[in-house]
């Protein structure tokens, strides 16, 4: 409202009679409609922008807890009957179908594979430092212990279990290493994500949308997991692992996990029970 037109009822005398009455009437309404215009504008300037949720940079999928359940249950019932196969084996009693792996090795064999694969944690984490994305991770939460628990298990069993071509010749062996390592890598959100529509559990899946992260840091964190998972292959077919067991490579991807939230904790990256 301008001011100038504030005092204009006020300059004219009130007489009482009809014709005064009918004189303010449209002075009233010139100022009125002026304000109640520059109100919706000021409104629609200087309204905030909305803040972005808190926890924004959590993937919903890795910290959905319903996902989180179902994986540590499915791992818990896997690794129940790889250690069938693993104490039948160990009676002299072995399995002709038994999982991959299910086979002692010695203590030295899994200190190895846990130092290798901590060195390879250390190195990401100072080369994140290096490079100034040490910042750009993604929030977790107290609940995804369970879910990297039970990812050293599951994914060793899958991917150096069976995937993996052996009683081929050592090119077949090598060449497969490499050609998994990489779908190991790929697989990790770090070059892609699911963005899920607010209030749509990560479980669903279907309903997100991906995309796509071709900075430093998605590029940086892959190549790590590959590096992991060669030396996780490592650790399954080198000479100290006679038995070709796959507790070394479970071993060393649990201390890397674990590894990983410690630094995540300590980084501030933890961000609530669930």
């Amino acid at each position: 409202m301008n001011e100038t037109d504030a005092p204009a009822p006020d300059s004219t005398p009130v007489t009482g009679t009809q014709p005064a009455a009918t004189e303010q009437a449209p002075a009233t309404t010139d100022t009125t409609a002026p304000a109640a215009a520059d109100a919706v504008e000021t409104t629609a300037t200087t309204q905030p922008a909305e803040p972005l949720p808190a926890g924004d940079n959590k993937s919903e999928m890795q910290n959905d807890p319903l996902m989180i359940v179902i994986m540590f249950a499915a791992s818990i019932y896997l690794a129940k009957l790889w250690f069938d196969d693993f104490k039948a084996n160990k009676r002299g009693e072995p399995n002709p179908k038994a999982f991959p792996g299910a086979t002692a090795c010695s203590a030295l064999c899994v200190i190895v594979a846990v130092v290798g694969a901590l060195i390879l944690l250390a190195a990401e984490t100072f080369g994140e430092i290096a490079l100034g994305i040490s910042a750009q991770q993604s929030d977790i939460t107290w609940l995804a212990l369970l879910s990297i628990t039970a990812a050293a298990f599951f994914e060793e069993l899958i991917f150096r279990g069976y995937l993996v071509v052996t009683k081929k010749g050592t090119a077949a062996l090598i060449g497969s290493i490499f050609i998994f390592s990489f779908l190991f890598a790929a697989l990790h959100p770090f070059l892609w994500d699911l963005d899920m529509p607010e209030g749509v559990p990560g479980w669903q899946f279907w309903q997100g949308t991906l995309t796509f992260d071709w900075g430093v840091k998605g590029w940086f964190s892959t190549a790590l997991v590959f590096a992991n998972s060669l030396w996780f292959y490592t650790v399954r077919f080198y000479g100290l692992n006679k038995t070709r067991s796959l507790i070394p490579c479970v071993a060393a991807h649990l201390a890397s996990n674990v590894g990983v939230f410690v630094i995540k904790l300590a980084q501030g990256h933890v961000v609530g029970l669930y």
